[in-house]
């Protein structure tokens, strides 16, 4: 995924550049030494991980936009309707990664640093959701 999707789409993203750093958590896959040559190629020294060059905190869900926003999101639009198979759902999960707005990814990041900002407040303790739902 990071090397036929991400990558090519951080390519043609205008906003990215030398200071974007890339966040994952510490799921047994991402740590491999694969996973972590691939963020390399891309990222250089910038990877907030388990084997990063700052390293991610345990359980927190409250700072990963995949957590706090995306799975969710996709499950709302993804789920609407039955799909015929494995094929069809993927398909569906494509097109609505694509359809995803420019202002509501702006919307992400400004909830992201929100969260920085309240976890920090909190001394790291885990941040209420409701806070940050629309």
């Amino acid at each position: 995924m990071l090397q036929d999707f991400y990558a090519p789409a951080l390519q043609i993203f205008s906003g990215f550049n030398q200071r974007t750093w890339f966040q994952q958590d510490g799921a047994t896959y991402h740590k491999s030494n694969d996973s972590i040559a691939t963020v390399r190629e891309i990222f250089g020294q910038k990877l907030i991980s388990r084997r990063g060059d700052i390293n991610w905190p345990l359980r927190s869900p409250d700072l990963t936009p995949m957590d706090f926003f995306l799975w969710g999101y996709l499950k709302s639009k993804v789920f609407t309707s039955h799909t015929a198979s494995i094929e069809d759902l993927k398909e569906n999960i494509r097109n609505e990664m694509q359809n995803i707005s420019p202002n509501t990814l702006r919307e992400v990041i400004g909830y992201f640093r929100s969260r920085l900002h309240e976890c920090q407040n909190k001394q790291g303790t885990h941040l209420d959701d409701v806070l940050f739902k629309k």
